[in-house]
């Protein structure tokens, strides 16, 4: 349940959100590049220990604080599973002073009209519930746009906000994440549409939400929505730039703060000693903390 120290933290923003939130689907990919390979895991269940132990690497790592490191997003096994036996969303705040969020989406529907909606989220009263219980601020719920399509555009972000409106009826914020796809060829006429199709419904909020979005191609594009009163805080997802191409990209634009994944991540391996591992993500953590106080 949101509180309000953890509102303010969130709101000054002097730092950024940890994306420690990958799925069954790219969970394999994830342990890859940390250096676990498939071969070292034989079931779903041994993988996700594998990946439970690396999130908890970082997440004990001496620079994983509130002081640069403002949240955090988790898996929902992860909000399930502990940390030195403290249930983990409870660690992050009580011991690290991060505050914690879930990733409730269940993956994405096949794309209409460039976009790819939200798949249905059966039991999502249940999760919301156990998000409270456990300790969970907020959510993550992301949606693919492929396409300069304002109709595709529109249903996604009309999808989002009702979803939102859910999460924040059940007591928490929600990040609402309609993700614009980097490579594609109209990708600033896409941000255009999905800019007006957000401004459109955060007029009919009477509730402050959060949103995630693909760092823009034109600096500051998104500044209408940082400067919403109907917004907490505008996070930016990483996209598959490396990260010092997305750290540069941040620095471009006030007042939004990173939210990255991979680019977190980079360079971190099983293999290095925690020495080595806790320097190399110091040096992420810190070069990702002056991007996104830029």
């Amino acid at each position: 349940m949101a509180s309000a120290k953890q509102t303010e933290q969130i709101a000054k923003g002097a730092g950024f959100i940890a994306a420690l939130d990958q799925s069954g689907g790219s969970t394999p990919k994830a342990l890859k590049l940390y250096g676990v390979p498939e071969t070292a895991y034989a079931n779903e269940a041994e993988m996700f220990d594998l990946v439970h132990a690396m999130r908890s690497r970082i997440i004990k790592s001496p620079a994983f604080t509130g002081e640069k490191v403002v949240g955090a997003i988790l898996f929902e096994m992860t909000m399930d599973r502990d940390i030195d036996g403290i249930p983990t969303a409870t660690y992050l705040w009580e011991k690290r002073g991060v505050v914690p969020f879930l990733k409730i989406d269940k993956g994405l529907e096949a794309e209409v009209d460039g976009c790819q909606m939200l798949k249905p989220i059966p039991g999502l009263d249940d999760l919301l519930a156990r998000a409270v219980a456990a300790g969970i601020f907020g959510t993550k719920e992301r949606s693919v746009i492929s396409a300069a399509n304002e109709k595709g555009i529109k249903a996604v972000v009309a999808q989002q906000f009702e979803l939102g409106r859910a999460v924040i009826t059940a007591g928490l914020m929600p990040i609402i994440e309609p993700e614009v796809t980097i490579s594609i060829a109209d990708k600033a006429e896409a941000e255009a549409m999905l800019r007006e199709a957000i401004l459109a419904e955060l007029d009919k909020m009477d509730a402050q939400v959060m949103l995630k979005l693909s760092l823009p191609s034109v600096p500051n594009f998104y500044k209408p929505l940082v400067d919403h009163p109907k917004v907490l805080k505008v996070v930016a997802l990483s996209g598959g730039y490396a990260r010092d191409e997305a750290n540069a990209m941040l620095a471009q634009n006030s007042g939004m703060i990173a939210s990255f994944s991979r680019a977190l991540t980079e360079g971190l391996s099983a293999q290095q000693t925690d020495a080595e591992f806790d320097a190399k993500l110091g040096e992420a953590i810190e070069s990702i903390y002056q991007a996104s106080i830029a």
